[in-house]
């Protein structure tokens, strides 16, 4: 790797932006074949080649940052700004989502017989499975918090236990909104209602997936001594995001669950 006397770090030739590109626009054409003739075997090697790929361009990252002492000071700054253009970028998709759903409830067409919810439909009990799960995350917030204290602290074992029990959560969570999924008496098609709460709520569940591999992957550098009380940003990064996310439920909780009832 060069040596270079400059503040910023400039990336070596990789192949790994061409390949995920190749990936990512054969992804899309095969899911465009899966639509018209039902045909998901290309999808699915896509999917495990772009995962490949992801592994390796990631674990190239994570070498030159480890051990080649590649992140500058202006290097963590410049991520960490990307990282809240990111959540930014996401806030305004879920914005768009509350939007749609207090448009709809303020104001309910003609078609759903001027009722929200719609006639028929019976919502869950905000007092249930959706104040547990809120609960949970929040509680999730916390230990996430008590992991980046004792790792600036220098306490290895106290955060990896504290991690543990985030990504714990983060499960249990999933594992709940699964079972909530299955004891629903409405779909994604039972009008704007159906496709509004399963829109916010899906897209809320799979930012929590991404959200828990993101930990677990701190959680394996951190076994491998990668972090230190000083140089961690990939697990600050990690913490905004999962922070983000609890927000996110807050406000999903108040709207489609509370507001409905």
């Amino acid at each position: 790797m060069m040596k270079i006397n400059q503040p910023y770090f400039i990336l070596n030739n990789s192949p790994w932006p061409i390949l995920m590109a190749l990936n990512s626009f054969n992804l899309m054409l095969s899911n465009i074949m899966i639509m018209n003739f039902k045909f998901n075997i290309i999808s699915m090697l896509n999917l495990k080649l772009m995962m490949w790929v992801a592994y390796l361009w990631y674990s190239d990252i994570f070498s030159a940052s480890t051990f080649y002492e590649t992140c500058s000071i202006n290097l963590m700054n410049l991520i960490q700004v990307s990282m809240i253009l990111f959540i930014i970028s996401e806030m305004l998709l879920f914005i768009s989502f509350f939007w749609n759903f207090l448009h709809n409830s303020l104001a309910p067409s003609i078609e759903l017989g001027l009722n929200w919810p719609p006639k028929n439909i019976n919502f869950f009990n905000p007092l249930l499975i959706p104040l547990l799960n809120t609960v949970i995350l929040l509680t999730s917030s916390f230990t996430i918090t008590l992991t980046h204290f004792y790792m600036l602290n220098n306490l290895k074992l106290k955060s990896i236990k504290f991690m543990k029990l985030t990504i714990i959560l983060s499960m249990y969570f999933l594992l709940l909104q699964m079972m909530e999924y299955k004891q629903a008496n409405f779909t994604f098609s039972d009008s704007i209602f159906g496709s509004s709460f399963y829109m916010a709520t899906g897209f809320h569940g799979l930012h929590v997936m991404i959200g828990t591999i993101f930990l677990m992957i701190n959680l394996l550098r951190m076994y491998k001594m990668h972090f230190s009380h000083i140089h961690h940003i990939s697990f600050e990064l990690s913490a905004w995001y999962w922070h983000f996310i609890d927000i996110i439920w807050l406000f999903l909780y108040m709207t489609f669950y509370w507001w409905n009832n």
